[in-house]
């Protein structure tokens, strides 16, 4: 049902309407300076940028010379750019084993907070804490966790008797290990806002499971999981679009090696804006990303209604 805004209620029969509340020329101007700075902010800091970055995807623009309008150039040049292909590829590598990992794990740890036990938010505080460090500091610990002969990883498997990979320079593995430091940096999100979802399920529905004699699996499948599905269509949404934009742990760690295993979408772009000089391209490959991501989102927009539950 639609909301209707008070002064547009229908009048009872016989009295009179209500009227739109008019606002004063002062109170007008004090709203406008308060809501001046943000305006400001958004026009310069997103708007325009954006704008520009539109228009520089129809041209050659280098950065510092003048651009040159060549219309579709930049976007007809992707199918037939290798590299891109392959960023394209590593992207949805990355996507498919981050997205589904952070919000599984986020899930059981949300289960295992979600009790009343002495210390509870102790460890709430501690699963959350990585998700705020910085990512440089994050990437340079993992870094040094990763190393061939001195890291704590390989350390760990040399005492039961297995040789661990050169986590960080051998192609098959860089992309794993990549996943595996996102997926401990950013759980804790996840984490919290199943939390939250948890928190808000009537116990009553809980206990009714549980008098009619359900496992604690069955009362998970049957009774959590529908009631936590908007949190869960929340963090898909989310986690799919952090997953297409990730830059800082590949920056850090591999810089997009080794032989390009780990050159995402968003690092092989930003190589064509600051390393290569190809600021109209770089923005080409902006515009592409935010169509790509509108058209994920909108298809799992669509999607909701077969398994999201409101109450």
């Amino acid at each position: 049902m639609a909301v209707q805004a008070p002064w547009r209620t229908p009048a009872p029969p016989g009295t009179a309407a209500p009227t739109r509340p008019r606002w004063t020329r002062r109170q007008v101007v004090e709203g406008w300076v308060f809501i001046l700075p943000v305006v400001v902010g958004i026009l310069a800091f997103q708007l325009v940028p954006v704008l520009v970055s539109v228009y520089a995807s129809f041209t050659n623009w280098t950065g510092l010379s003048s651009p040159r309008f060549i219309g579709l150039g930049n976007y007809l040049r992707m199918p037939s750019d290798p590299l891109f292909v392959s960023t394209v590829v590593n992207t949805l590598y990355f996507s498919i084993g981050y997205i589904p990992l952070s919000i599984v794990i986020g899930l059981v740890l949300a289960l295992l907070c979600h009790g009343k036990l002495r210390g509870m938010r102790v460890f709430r505080t501690a699963f959350f804490v990585p998700y705020v460090v910085n990512i440089v500091a994050v990437s340079l610990v993992w870094f040094w966790f990763y190393a061939p002969t001195q890291g704590v990883i390989n350390g760990m498997l040399s005492t039961v008797g297995v040789q661990g990979p050169e986590w960080l320079t051998d192609p098959v593995w860089a992309m794993p290990a990549v996943i595996l430091v996102s997926v401990w940096q950013g759980v804790g999100y996840p984490m919290i806002v199943l939390l939250g979802g948890l928190q808000g399920i009537p116990t009553s529905l809980v206990e009714a499971a549980t008098i009619d004699g359900a496992s604690p699996l069955r009362r998970l499948w049957s009774v959590t999981l529908p009631l936590l599905s908007p949190q869960l269509f929340f963090l898909t949404i989310t986690q799919t679009i952090a997953s297409f934009q990730i830059f800082g742990i590949i920056f850090v760690m591999t810089e997009g090696g080794p032989a390009g295993a780990t050159t995402v979408y968003i690092y092989y772009l930003y190589q064509n804006a600051f390393a290569f000089g190809r600021m109209g391209y770089a923005s080409a490959l902006a515009m592409v990303l935010f169509a790509f991501i509108g058209l994920i989102t909108f298809i799992q927009w669509r999607l909701q209604r077969r398994w999201v539950f409101y109450d």
